[in-house]
């Protein structure tokens, strides 16, 4: 018992959004209580703090129980910590779906800026069928305005004959095309 277990989590630390390693680590180990309620609670004040937790939330997106991968791609999503990308993409090839669909969810809600962590993926497994799915998702719903003509073609070697042979391909050179275009912005 850690004080938490009513679910409340009324710490006016938490509610002002600012919270010690201790407080995050406690709600971290609340996300896996067996009471939805707590759980749910924990989950709602790590996304109250927001970037601090986001460490201790990216080690939670492996843990051994689902039910903490879960809150944690879901707070994660919430947050929209562009940090937590990388993670993010992994969590795309966990072995629970609703895992790899809130994973995917997290990524579409940080719009571009998981796109870079996304191709390097797939130009580096893209023969993980869980990953080409998440990514079709992801960039299906992420691509608009200008990001659409970058990403047309990856779109179109998921949707291929040969998505582990072509998407590499697609991928890196959406890639270089993004890395183009930041290093266009920063030198303006």
């Amino acid at each position: 018992m850690n004080g938490f277990e009513d679910g409340t989590h009324q710490d006016s630390a938490v509610s002002s959004g600012h919270a010690d390693r201790e407080t995050i680590s406690s709600l971290i180990a609340d996300l896996s209580r067996k009471d939805g309620v707590v759980r749910e609670s924990a989950r709602q004040s790590l996304v109250a703090i927001g970037t601090p937790a986001v460490a201790l939330l990216i080690e939670a997106l492996v843990h051994p129980k689902e039910s903490v991968r879960w809150e944690a791609a879901k707070a994660l999503g919430e947050i929209r910590n562009p940090a937590a990308a990388p993670a993010l993409v992994a969590a795309l090839e966990d072995k629970v779906f609703d895992v790899r669909w809130l994973a995917a969810e997290g990524l579409i809600a940080l719009r571009g800026e998981g796109l870079v962590p996304l191709l390097e993926a797939l130009t580096e497994r893209p023969d993980s069928l869980w990953l080409r799915d998440g990514v079709h998702y992801v960039l299906r719903e992420v691509s608009a305005g200008e990001l659409n003509e970058v990403l047309r073609p990856v779109r179109a070697a998921l949707d291929g004959i040969e998505p582990s042979v072509e998407v590499p391909f697609a991928a890196k050179t959406a890639l270089n095309k993004l890395m183009e275009r930041e290093s266009q912005r920063d030198s303006q």
